[in-house]
């Protein structure tokens, strides 16, 4: 196994599915891409992981970005006008980390809407959209990171997609770990994204590319999203170093997500026979794991600290919340090292 394949210095680093190194095969590529200006003519391996992305996500185009967040920001600004409602669940990544980009950047209004593990309530949803007086955008957010992981349901997405069409107003999905949804749910990730009028989408967690996130939809939304790229200063000339191994990622990096998946459930089932409020493995869908503290003598950051000690790195989220985000570097000898970890801690 190479360095790029193993985990970092002995550590066991569930902070984030973002720790991911490249692989040997994006490397590789990255050495051999060809390469042009993508802010001119146009950079070849950059094109090629647009039209990859868009055929997997079943949309007419995409967009290569260096973020999920500047992939969001751009949905926000081609969608919808300055001054009007954004409509979001109230735990969404758009509404929390991403807040800055929505209330300074793109000038929209939050509007949180009651949720129950990331599925908005529906009527909830339609009495603030009444409520209105500029109704801009509806977003979803699948897999959802404040919610564990966990995957809207289909009917739920046809539903919040019917609303939105209904009123003349665009729904856009923050699909960051779609791929994830997608293994989780057994169905390809263009029958998800169908669901909204346009999707982003990392390639740069569990799919292990360096760096990018992809934004797509219809061809004139990508055009106008392109131009706005610019504006906010998303163009990176020859960006086929960094494509290319997004190329690899979507080529050979899906399919081994059960795996990730599959980690997180043992986690989750390892600390509950530990503890059963730490965790619910019946809550476990993918790859993120949410720990519940707050019944144990120890605060997160606390907790935190504690398994650190043991060469166990998570994240704490609140007082009373962990959480631990499984990849491609946690093995089963990971997952053995965080469990004494935490029995350790617990005492």
């Amino acid at each position: 196994m190479s360095a790029q394949d193993s985990s970092h210095d002995g550590i066991v680093d569930l902070r984030s599915d973002t720790v991911t190194l490249p692989t040997t095969a994006m490397l590789e590529r990255m050495q051999h891409a060809r390469l042009g200006d993508d802010g001119r003519e146009g950079d070849p391996t950059v094109r090629a992981v647009e039209a990859r992305g868009a055929a997997l996500i079943g949309k007419e185009a995409a967009l290569f970005v260096p973020s999920g967040t500047m992939g969001n920001l751009l949905a926000m600004l081609a969608h919808a006008e300055r001054g009007t409602d954004v409509f979001a669940d109230r735990g969404a990544h758009l509404l929390n980390s991403e807040l800055g980009s929505v209330v300074t950047i793109a000038g929209l209004i939050p509007k949180p809407i009651q949720s129950r593990r990331g599925a908005m309530d529906e009527t909830a949803l339609e009495d603030a959209i009444r409520a209105s007086g500029s109704p801009g955008l509806i977003a979803m957010e699948t897999t959802h990171n404040g919610a564990g992981g966990a995957v809207l349901p289909l009917p739920h997405m046809i539903r919040i997609h019917a609303i939105g069409q209904a009123r003349g107003i665009p729904v856009h999905l923050d699909g960051a770990r779609l791929f994830n949804a997608s293994i989780a749910l057994g169905v390809p990730a263009a029958q998800i994204a169908g669901h909204a009028d346009s999707v982003m989408v990392c390639l740069s967690k569990g799919l292990s590319a360096p760096v990018g996130s992809l934004l797509c939809g219809s061809a004139a939304f990508v055009a106008r999203a392109r131009g706005l790229r610019k504006l906010v200063g998303g163009t990176m000339r020859q960006s086929g170093i960094v494509a290319a191994a997004g190329l690899v990622a979507l080529e050979t990096m899906i399919a081994r997500l059960s795996e990730d998946h599959a980690a997180a459930k043992r986690l989750a089932t390892s600390l509950s026979w530990l503890d059963p409020a730490l965790a619910d493995p019946d809550h476990v869908q993918t790859n993120i794991l949410r720990v519940d503290v707050s019944a144990t003598t120890r605060d997160a950051a606390a907790w935190a600290d504690g398994v650190k000690q043991h060469g166990v790195l998570v994240q704490a989220s609140g007082p009373s919340q962990l959480r631990l985000v499984t990849h491609r570097h946690i093995d089963d000898a990971a997952v053995d090292r965080t469990i004494a970890a935490f029995a350790a801690v617990r005492g």
